[in-house]
Formats: structure tokens, C-alpha cells, sequence
């Protein structure tokens, strides 16, 4: 049975459904003709607005939960195959300075989500990761990284491999709420300035087309228990603030020279560079032509898992770690190209807004 069959064979459950990644998942799985898509989310409001622009699909529903409520999670998994877990805490500096409320979404939450797919025998579970999780500095890194290790250690504890846990680690998802995009765009619609909080810091980037794709490509390629890692462009956050500055302050009503672009520090846990293998994880790292598959440290206890994949490019090891300051960075020409090609700067908007 091909992937195609497989998705439409199946009842998947998406959390954290009303944010920008979880609404493009959506969007695929529904394109993939799954059998039911059952969405979950705290965001009454924006929940409302997300059941009324799929009020026509029969397969897709929508409902109010909390990952902090384990029976609430239990019964909405009643018949699921699929979990994909995207609902977090994301915010590097609000998970900083409220860091309870991390561990009981981002870790507790985790161990909420585990504990509900083993009670209904679902099939498989990913959990969507980020680069922050690889060597920690902040809260929010070290909340994903627990729920990362969470998810392998749920995988390996089985006796009865009833369900694949395995999780996915993304780069930073530009066009996202969250990403620096939309501030910088309101930044130079305002006038100015743009507010770079250190120019030596580069960043992994991808589309949230991509980071959807990476979370849908992972369901039937797991094993159980890897972190796959997209292959993906390194920026320079300077050269993000300068390409942006010089395609949208005339779409503005400015000009290039009107838009300071202001230093202001870097915040509270924030690195100057991302990763997204660690070295010591390239000892237990499958490349595969478009992605990285690292493999548990912490083995399988009750079973033998044979980690071979479709399209590897290499044995176990790879020989460097995944790192942004290490990586050629885009040139600006490059990083105005991607940011075109992939239309994240919304340019259509710009001009009716």
C-alpha cells in the first residue's frame, strides 16, 4: 500500500491546529483525502473561524482541547491512526519568563499526548521539534528537547509495538507568527526603525509549506524513536533586515535610505547561531537525500528496530554537525530570490495594505 492509500485509510488528529503550521498541515492532509482530520486547539476564537473555512468538507472537524488535559486528549483519540503534535509554547522569551507554563504544555503536554495514543492503540505519533532543542539555552529549547526525548523513550519502553513515536526538528519557520518577518514588515511599514538584535546571527529558515511537509513525510517513513531533520538555507539575520528593507520601504511609500535599521541586543537565551544536529549526534545520523534521520541514543528495550530507509545516502554517521555558522550562509541575492520565490513577504497584501 502506497503513502496515498495509506492517508486516505486513515483518522488524523492535529494539534495545536489554529497556528500557522498546524493550518498548513491541515490543508495538506485534507489535500491527501484522509478519512477524518479531527483538529484540536485552546484558540476558541480562532477555532471558530477554521470550522467555518471547512464547513464543506464532511472528513474535517474541529474542537476545543487542552494538551494539559489528559482525559480530554484520551477521548478525543477514540478511533485516531495519526497524531500529529504541533501545539507548543513557541516564544523564546514568554517561555523564559514563564517557565512553569512551558513544562506543562511542553513537557507535560508531550507525556499527555504519549499517554493518550498508547491508551487507544494509535497507530503513529510525531511530535514537531526545533532546531532550539539542540544544545539548550533557553527554557523553550530545553521544554523541546524533553519532549523529544519523551517521545523516543515512549517508543523504546513498548513491549507490544502497538505505535511509532518519533518527532521531527524544525529551522525557523519564516512567515510564521512567530518569525521575524512580520515584525520587521511592520517595522519598516511604520517607517522604521528595524530592530536587529545582533548582526553576527544566522538562522536555519524554511517555508511553513515546508515545515508541514517534513511533518507529513515523517508519518511512514519512521521507524520509531528518530528526529528527522530537514535539509535546509542558512541566513544572516542583517541580510533578512537589508532585503526586506529594500523590497518593501517603496511598496511603503519610502525609501531605502528612510528605514534605520536600529542594533539592540541580543534577548535573554537567544543564540548567535542555531543548530540542528548536535556533534554527537552524527555518530547515529542517517542522511537521506532531502533529510537527516537521527537515530535514539536510548535503543528499543522490547524489540529490534531495523532503521533502513528508501532513499539513504549514507550507513549510520555523518561528518559534520548541523550548524548556521558553519554552513554557507545565502547571499542577499539568494535570500531576496527565496523570499520571492516563496512569497514571504506577501507583496500582494503589502500593496492593498
Amino acid at each position: 500500500m502506497d503513502n496515498l492509500e495509506n492517508w486516505k485509510n486513515s483518522r488524523v488528529l492535529i494539534t495545536g491546529v489554529c497556528g500557522t503550521v498546524g493550518q498548513e498541515i491541515l490543508s495538506q492532509i485534507v489535500q491527501l483525502g484522509a478519512k477524518e482530520v479531527l483538529g484540536v486547539d485552546n484558540n476558541e476564537s480562532e477555532l471558530f473561524f477554521l470550522s467555518q473555512t471547512y464547513r464543506e468538507y464532511p472528513n474535517v472537524r474541529v474542537t476545543l482541547g487542552d494538551l494539559r488535559d489528559l482525559s480530554k486528549l484520551t477521548r478525543i483519540m477514540e478511533g485516531i491512526d495519526i497524531v500529529l503534535h504541533s501545539a507548543a509554547l513557541k516564544h523564546v522569551i514568554l517561555c523564559e519568563e514563564s517557565p512553569r507554563d512551558a513544562v506543562q504544555t511542553n513537557i507535560l503536554g508531550v507525556q499527555n499526548i504519549i499517554d493518550a495514543a498508547r491508551a487507544n492503540n494509535v497507530k503513529r505519533v510525531i511530535f514537531t521539534s526545533s532546531d532550539k532543542a539542540v544544545n539548550p539555552t533557553n527554557v523553550m529549547g530545553t521544554s523541546k528537547l524533553m519532549g523529544e526525548r519523551l517521545m523516543t523513550a515512549a517508543n523504546a519502553n513498548q513491549r507490544t509495538a502497538e505505535t511509532i513515536f518519533a518527532s521531527t526538528r524544525f529551522g525557523n519557520v519564516l512567515g510564521s507568527r512567530g518569525s521575524v518577518i512580520p515584525l520587521f514588515k511592520r517595522q519598516i511599514a511604520s517607517g522604521g526603525p528595524v530592530t536587529l538584535t545582533d548582526p553576527r546571527m544566522t538562522r536555519f529558515i524554511m517555508t511553513i509549506e515546508q515545515a508541514a511537509n517534513l511533518v507529513i513525510n515523517s508519518v511512514f517513513l519512521a521507524k520509531g524513536g528518530e528526529v528527522f531533520v530537514t535539509k535546509m538555507p542558512v541566513a544572516g539575520i542583517e541580510d533578512l533586515a537589508h532585503v526586506m528593507v529594500d523590497v518593501l520601504s517603496p511598496i511603503y511609500g519610502h525609501t531605502v535610505q528612510d528605514i534605520d535599521i536600529t542594533e539592540i541586543g541580543s534577548k535573554a537565551g537567544e543564540k548567535l547561531y542555531e543548530e540542528l544536529m548536535s556533534d554527537e549526534e552524527t555518530r547515529r545520523t542517517i542522511e537521506l537525500s532531502s533529510y537527516f534521520a537521527v537515530l535514539p541514543a536510548f535503543r528499543s528495550v522490547y524489540q529490534e528496530i531495523e532503521y533502513e530507509y528508501p532513499d539513504m545516502t549514507s550507513g549510520i554517521g555523518v561528518d559534520n554537525p548541523y550548524n548556521s555558522a558553519v554552513e554557507q550562509i545565502m547571499s542577499r541575492e539568494e535570500l531576496k530570490k527565496f523570499l520571492l520565490d516563496h512569497d514571504l513577504l506577501e507583496l500582494n497584501s503589502a500593496n492593498t495594505g
